[in-house]
């Protein structure tokens, strides 16, 4: 155990108390194994600049090899260009994996200190700012380079990477390339790809209002090496141009099929055309592979026999989202009979309305799902981790372990689970039911007291956990849950990420008025839960279980809540500002809701979210206060992502926008401020006028269950 006098820091003459004495002794009285631990959940720039200089004991500890070959910067937003500098100074020959996606505020002078990092094997740097000869010098000098994450944006030039560089990249086996432009990036120099990631983030136009084409990549290398390939994957952005340039990256593949080739994985918005030459290739695939994971466009699968003559080696993802598969082709071409696929950690049948029906062609919305083919289903993947049944109206029969619920139950691991509301309803919709709509909640009208209980208890009456509901059971029995989503199945965000923003979103499900405040609170049992999504619940009537979640879900850091309650009025106000008075671990908050009144008393009850990083708010028709947000921004120290798309005008927005940049950007340089007017036309205004970079991952709504495979990347 270290002593007093080990004590390292300049502050030598100001002796410390006893307490600290008490304190720094007990817990330089763990075992190295133990302090190893707690150390590693410190940031790398604090762990190597800051706790290593405290005591020779812990001075030895921070460089362990344990800590300082793997170095997070992801999302430490307090990481400044001094600090990154300085850590690859002092421990870059000992960094061997490395992640710095997203550290948008770092200069490309910056990164390029990447390269002193000479034993680097993994480094991701996606969304960091890199051109072709950044990249050239700092490839060049990381020969032992082995997976590489980065962008490649407008401008950047095959040409320009030396020899040195190449021949790193000839050396690369997994690469995630995200693409801002058409271009094939540095795939054609990848000569040993065994998994290739691409994302296609390419607008139709230019800024300037120029029609991109992927006539540009003409004259680039185009022989990509895909010999060794194991794994292709690539998500697709909205818009023709990213179809069009994808198209060219498959057509390498449709002439020979890599014989190693396990998972196949192509994520598209809305419709892509299946063209001869994706023809070919699907049916090569189908001869000549064994399939680990698969995801195709829905027009590539929809009334095709190919899931029958596909074949699968221990599956362990699968994803069929806006496929018309009944569940009668689920059961026999999938699963195979029912077979038992252990194996299968993840499904994604979001948008696939008709997959617990044994007919799609006769099936209507509100008809009762086949309780027999789910039950099928749960018995043949009892060890599935991540299941999205989202978008769709799946309604239970009645009749005892018969409901979606019930049966749901059965899979003890789950970790992430996405439901529409209707699919949670006990029953039919009753009679003596008020619908939310046109029901006037308690309080209305009253103004919020910060700091008061202005709602029920939510442990009593209708507000607390029915244990006789079905949902109350589901989560009983899942209780190591880390993300939940209910949307509604007719859900539509003003501002979604893949498919285009809808003024007149239709109506919530009549099955969704039987879900409100006790269902909500009936959350609260999943006390490991960290990442939550209500969207489109009409029948929250005073919101009262969202404090049960405050109260509870202690582990909570990323909430998102979408139009609950009547439309015209925000009736969980009072019970919002009682919750979050307790999510002392929420690092980030999506709200979105019309009519929606950002004032000091809201931006009061969530200055007490003192973790709280990352903020949007989108509301039709809503209002905000500037001095309000200025006073919570000046109060919350943490926050760098301040996103607001209201009603206001554009004048407002610009100022307000102006004078976050300008009285914090200095002291917090990561500062992400976007402050744009709400129009009716939704996300396309805000994409014709504030460029994509500068929307953050939790502004464009979207559900992330079983969205990619387990351990894709990172």
């Amino acid at each position: 155990m270290a002593s007093s006098e080990e004590d390292t820091s300049n502050d030598g003459d100001m002796p410390p108390t006893a307490a600290a004495v008490a304190v720094g002794a007990h817990l330089l009285g763990f075992s190295d194994e133990i302090l190893l631990h707690i150390l590693s959940h410190v940031p790398s720039t604090d762990l190597v600049l800051n706790v290593r200089r405290t005591c020779r004991k812990l001075a030895v500890l921070c460089l362990d090899k344990s800590l300082t070959h793997t170095v997070l910067l992801q999302k430490d937003y307090e990481a400044s260009e001094d600090k990154v500098k300085q850590l690859m100074k002092e421990i870059g020959r000992e960094i061997q994996q490395l992640n710095m996606a997203g550290c948008y505020w770092l200069s490309g002078a910056t990164i390029e200190h990447v390269a002193r990092c000479r034993s680097l094997v993994k480094v991701n740097l996606s969304g960091c700012h890199l051109t072709s000869l950044r990249l050239s010098k700092m490839l060049s000098a990381l020969q032992h380079l082995r997976s590489l994450a980065i962008d490649v944006s407008p401008g950047f030039d095959a040409g320009q990477l030396s020899g040195e560089c190449k021949a790193t990249l000839s050396r690369v086996r997994e690469l995630k390339q995200t693409l801002y432009t058409p271009s094939y990036g540095v795939v054609p120099c990848c000569t040993s790809l065994e998994k290739l990631l691409l994302y296609f983030e390419i607008l139709d136009r230019t800024r300037e209002g120029a029609i991109l084409s992927g006539q540009l990549m003409v004259g680039q290398s185009n022989v990509p090496h895909y010999q060794n390939l194991r794994v292709f994957y690539a998500r697709l952005a909205p818009g023709y141009i990213n179809q069009e340039v994808v198209r060219l990256y498959l057509a390498v593949l449709s002439d020979r099929t890599p014989e190693n080739l396990h998972a196949f994985l192509i994520s598209v918005p809305g419709s892509f055309a299946e063209s001869g030459a994706t023809k070919n290739l699907l049916d090569s695939m189908a001869r000549n592979v064994a399939l680990d994971a698969l995801q195709l466009p829905k027009s590539w699968l929809n009334g095709s026999s190919l899931l029958q003559h596909m074949k699968f080696n221990n599956p362990f993802y699968f994803s069929f989202s806006r496929c018309t598969l009944s569940g009668g082709h689920l059961i026999q071409r999938v699963i195979d009979g029912a077979k038992e696929l252990r194996s299968l950690a993840s499904l994604n049948l979001s948008g696939c309305v008709h997959c617990l029906s044994p007919d799609s062609l006769l099936r209507k919305a509100e008809d009762d799902i086949d309780s027999g083919i789910l039950e099928t289903l749960v018995a043949s993947c009892r060890n599935l981790r991540h299941l999205n049944l989202s978008a769709a109206h799946h309604h239970s029969s009645e009749g005892p372990g018969r409901h979606l619920c019930q049966l749901l139950a059965r899979l003890r691991h789950l970790r992430s689970l996405s439901l529409p509301v209707c699919s949670v309803a006990d029953s039919a919709p009753r009679s003596d039911r008020v619908p939310a709509m046109h029901a006037v909640p308690r309080g209305f009208g009253k103004k919020v007291r910060i700091g008061v209980q202005s709602c029920p208890n939510p442990f009593s009456g209708q507000a607390g956990p029915q244990p006789s509901s079905v949902f109350w059971s589901l989560l009983k029995n899942v209780p190591f849950l880390e993300r939940l989503e209910l949307i509604g199945s007719n859900f539509s965000s003003a501002m979604p990420r893949n498919e285009p923003a809808i003024r007149n979103s239709l109506p919530p499900c009549s099955r969704a008025q039987n879900v409100g405040d006790s269902e909500v609170a009936a959350i609260g049992q999943l006390a490991f839960l960290r990442h939550l999504t209500l969207a489109q619940l009409p029948s929250i009537l005073t919101g009262s279980g969202l404090v049960s979640i405050g109260l509870q879900c202690q582990q909570l850091q990323s909430l998102s809540l979408a139009n609950l309650g009547m439309m015209g009025k925000v009736v969980y106000m009072s019970a919002l500002s009682d919750m979050l008075k307790h999510c002392k671990r929420l690092k980030d908050l999506r709200l979105e809701q019309p009519y929606f009144s950002a004032n000091a008393q809201f931006f009061q009850a969530l200055s007490q979210c003192s973790a709280l990083q990352r903020l949007c708010l989108v509301s039709r028709s809503g209002t905000l206060q500037p001095e309000a947000v200025l006073a919570f921004m000046a109060r919350c120290l943490h926050v760098v992502v301040c996103h607001m798309f209201t009603g206001e005008s554009l004048a407002t927005c610009k100022s307000l926008q102006q004078s976050l940049l300008r009285s914090f950007q200095a002291e917090r340089p990561a500062l992400n401020v976007v402050i744009f007017p709400l129009l009716h036309e939704g996300l396309t205004n805000v994409i014709r006028d504030v460029p994509m970079v500068h929307l953050d991952e939790i502004t464009l709504f979207k559900s992330r269950v079983a969205e990619e495979p387990p351990n894709l990347w990172w």
